[in-house]
């Protein structure tokens, strides 16, 4: 499918990309928040339930308008896009700083470009590809140095990488089968897929209950874990679906080229330790997330969905 529907962005989708870069840039120091009472397992499971209570109430609606051949594709974009990475992140965070899980998130661009090449036969450039090259070893040298550069750091910032994948596969997903649906429908249908699994977990097999239960903490972490899952998942996965839908895949992920800034501050802010070095580095990543998405055609539509 031919991403010339999409119009050039205008005032509302750039008043919307700040508005994730803003959300999603404060949710690695709310993940950070959440893991003081919880673990990753748990953590990742009250985000996806969370987020699933709140949109329940238009899961009724719009559940009807999806045809059953399309459920597949709705259960791949919950399960990749929403369902993975708050697990990835949340383990990724037990060790990496809350700002270096921000920095690894803006890959996704990259990736988007890669798997759409791979996947779903969009056209590329060789500077394109260049650009993810440049990407990933900033990706590379930035794991390589902080905190040592040990290896067991570098495998959990993987994980961080990891999630990205996933966000950028959901990109092409819902680009390439599911932009027939509005925004109001793709994310509480995708959820029911691993909402529903969540609670079941966290209900019948875990304890999070049990550290509720006299624990100030636990409460804390509990209500930025909500924060988290409202604002940072359910409504910005409502806006992320429209602005995919209106504008493309690849201009929704440029949201990442701001995210670091926002997580930076916050990690900083809350005592996290920086070190100038990273500048060259973040640099790197931003230099290659510029030369992946550059505009491939002469008409300067920036149209990303290309058919070879």
């Amino acid at each position: 499918m031919s991403d010339n529907t999409a119009g050039r962005p205008h005032g509302i989708h750039w008043l919307a990309l700040v508005l994730l870069v803003l959300v999603w840039g404060s949710s690695f120091i709310l993940i950070k928040r959440g893991l003081t009472a919880f673990n990753g397992t748990e953590l990742g499971a009250l985000r996806i339930a969370i987020s699933f209570v709140a949109l329940s109430p238009l899961l009724l609606k719009h559940l009807r308008k999806v045809p059953a051949k399309k459920l597949k594709y709705f259960i791949l974009s919950g399960v990749i896009g929403n369902g993975l990475p708050p697990f990835l992140f949340a383990y990724a965070q037990t060790v990496i700083d809350s700002y270096m899980a921000g920095i690894l998130n803006s890959l996704t661009p990259l990736f988007t470009l890669l798997i759409g090449a791979a996947l779903f036969g969009v056209r590329t450039r060789w500077v394109n590809v260049l650009g993810v090259f440049v990407g990933l070893g900033g990706a590379f040298g930035i794991l390589s140095v902080a905190n040592g550069g040990e290896i067991n750091n570098m495998w959990y910032g993987m994980l961080a990488v990891a999630a990205a994948v996933c966000y950028a596969t959901n990109m092409n997903l819902i680009k390439q089968y599911l932009s027939g649906f509005s925004a109001l429908t793709i994310t509480p249908v995708a959820f029911m897929f691993i909402g529903i699994p969540s609670l079941v977990y966290l209900l019948g097999f875990s304890d999070f209950t049990g550290k509720l239960s006299g624990s100030r903490e636990a409460w804390e972490a509990l209500g930025y874990i909500a924060i988290l899952a409202v604002i940072g998942t359910a409504l910005a996965m409502i806006i992320h679906n429209w602005l995919i839908k209106q504008t493309s895949a690849l201009f929704t992920s440029t949201v990442t080229y701001l995210m670091p800034v926002v997580s930076i501050m916050w990690g900083v802010a809350d005592g996290e330790s920086f070190l100038p070095v990273y500048l060259f580095w973040i640099a790197m990543i931003l230099t290659g997330v510029y030369l992946a998405t550059k505009k491939r055609s002469r008409t300067g539509s920036g149209a990303f969905f290309v058919k070879k």
